[in-house]
């Protein structure tokens, strides 16, 4: 029997894994994802599976790994409902929620635990894109390359604190590449509807307000890209809004951080300094204005905040921001068949 987390923090070496695993329809890859977790050479780790109302046959591959994780089946609900349920279940000191399309490398825990201490809110890792098969397909993400400074020298929690508050971005991988510290989700969770329906997205944005964000960078999770990714943008145009909408999300959770530890909360106004989502208001004004989220925003703006993006103090080097500034303002004045090309080839 499991003891449930204490507050007491534990040595490396005792340290408590929990991989939550929340699937809905993934049943062609869940089965790897399962078995990464399981074959971690780590002594100390318990698997959930949350099936969100599955159709296909995760249920049957659920039920094969028998009692070595704990399934629960439940209706759908979505993601973050799905991620409530499975962390209430859990008890580890650590909780990666691993999606069921991704896989955990060899030795991630162990790397994970390795960096582990106390008064951090969570490790993030890097993540290698592969294909439906698990070949190698592209860079891995985050796109450590274009930061300053570059790892090596490692991301300081300090850093990352300065670019969240700045310009609502810092360099992060998506869900499955982060490990979170129990003692910040049990501040956070359950997370409610006034949350993003993806669970990274708000604990992305409030980890560095809360404690250290430590930085291995190794790719330690495999990010399979299989056509039904939610970050495939360009599935439709519609998609770039809704990623500004989580963008607003995402800043309220900041602010409530903030709240929560004494802080001055973000300006709103930092999200007109953020380049990647500068790209993505780009997008979303040129593709679908009358749709467009982001209170204050036109192309006028867009334009002006284009200009500014070398010149601002961000994580991203100078020259990639300068390719950001000239691919904006290429998409915002060229006319809209020219305009839809340059986002299709951006975000393809």
């Amino acid at each position: 029997m499991r003891v449930r987390y204490s507050e007491s923090p534990p040595k490396h070496c005792d340290l408590l894994f929990s991989v939550v695993i929340a699937n809905y329809n993934y049943g062609r890859f869940l089965r790897q994802a399962i078995e990464s977790a399981l074959t971690q050479d780590w002594p100390h780790i318990e698997i959930i599976v949350v099936d969100d109302g599955s159709t296909d046959d995760s249920a049957d591959v659920i039920r094969s790994f028998g009692e070595v994780v704990t399934a629960i089946f439940q209706e759908n609900g979505g993601q973050r409902v799905a991620n409530n349920v499975g962390f209430a279940r859990s008890s580890g000191d650590v909780v990666i929620f691993l999606d069921a399309d991704d896989v955990l490398v060899p030795g991630a825990l162990r790397s994970i635990a390795s960096v582990w201490r106390t008064g951090l809110t969570k490790v993030q890792v890097l993540m290698e894109r592969v294909d439906t098969q698990g070949r190698p397909i592209r860079d891995v993400i985050p796109k450590i390359r274009n930061v300053i400074p570059k790892i090596p020298p490692k991301l300081s929690p300090e850093a990352i604190r300065y670019w969240a508050y700045e310009t609502s971005e810092y360099p992060t991988p998506p869900g499955s590449g982060n490990a979170w510290a129990r003692s910040f989700l049990r501040k956070i969770f359950p997370l409610d509807a006034n949350c993003d329906s993806f669970t990274d997205s708000t604990c992305i944005a409030m980890a560095p307000y809360m404690g250290d964000v430590e930085t291995i960078p190794a790719p330690l999770v495999l990010y399979r890209m299989h056509g039904g990714n939610d970050s495939v943008l360009s599935a439709s145009t519609s998609n770039y809004g809704r990623e500004i909408t989580r963008a607003l999300k995402r800043h309220n959770a900041a602010c409530k951080a903030c709240t929560m530890t004494g802080r001055p909360p973000p300006p709103i106004g930092t999200l007109f300094c953020a380049p990647h989502l500068l790209q993505l208001r780009v997008a979303s004004l040129r593709l679908t204005p009358e749709q467009h989220p982001l209170p204050g925003d036109s192309r006028f703006r867009a334009l002006r905040d284009a200009l500014f993006i070398p010149f601002r103090r961000n994580f991203e080097r100078p020259g990639f921001r300068c390719l950001i500034a000239g691919w904006s303002i290429a998409t915002l004045l060229a006319p809209k068949n020219i305009a839809r090309t340059l986002i299709r080839r951006r975000f393809v």
